[in-house]
């Protein structure tokens, strides 16, 4: 009975301790001004995103966003240089190829927010050719980057794995709409 007793109460502790493991809940600020972002990061494809705004002046309501993934990371940067703290969540799509993809907000002047609009690699033939995901994406002084597998298939022979960096800036678009831009592309061959 003792060992049965036992064998459940540990099953019941590793499924609260994968459970705790997967929820994504991080504040992050600059100043007295920042983000909070809560994710359950459920293993099924739609998981809710939630933001929390800290010390905005007009917007206080908290963003709920369905995603497809699980989020993996946030950061704070002042990513269009005006001087007030943006956002940026990286989010895991795809498991088994580890596809990624950004979500960002930036601060109107610490009172309300906008979006800030990340294009779909698979929207740009250049950089998609050779995809093969492994997506790490992390802020640098304020740029994007984003780090990622191709295949070369110029070689059928050899097929090598390069890796492709892409940096971003954060522009106004003609119709004032926030979104990433490329400013630099790197392909690194395998050694």
């Amino acid at each position: 009975m003792n060992k049965v007793f036992l064998f459940i109460a540990f099953m019941v502790i590793a499924n609260f301790s994968n459970a705790q493991k997967t929820k994504f809940d991080s504040t992050l600020k600059i100043g007295k001004t920042g983000y909070r972002v809560i994710c359950s990061n459920k293993p099924n494809k739609k998981n809710n995103l939630r933001v929390t705004l800290i010390g905005f002046e007009e917007n206080k309501e908290d963003l709920n966003i369905d995603i497809k993934g699980q989020v993996t990371g946030a950061e704070i940067d002042d990513l269009n240089k005006d001087g007030f703290p943006d956002l940026v969540v990286y989010i895991v799509t795809d498991n088994e190829k580890n596809q990624g993809t950004v979500f960002a907000i930036t601060s109107n002047e610490n009172k309300t927010i906008a979006p800030i609009i990340f294009p779909s690699l698979m929207d740009n033939e250049k950089y998609r050719t050779g995809y093969t995901g492994n997506d790490v994406f992390k802020l640098l002084n304020g740029t994007l980057t984003h780090k990622f597998t191709v295949t070369d298939n110029t070689n059928a022979a050899t097929q090598a794995i390069v890796a492709r960096q892409l940096l971003y800036n954060v522009v106004k678009s003609d119709n004032g709409v926030w979104k990433f831009n490329v400013i630099r592309s790197i392909d690194i061959p395998r050694p």
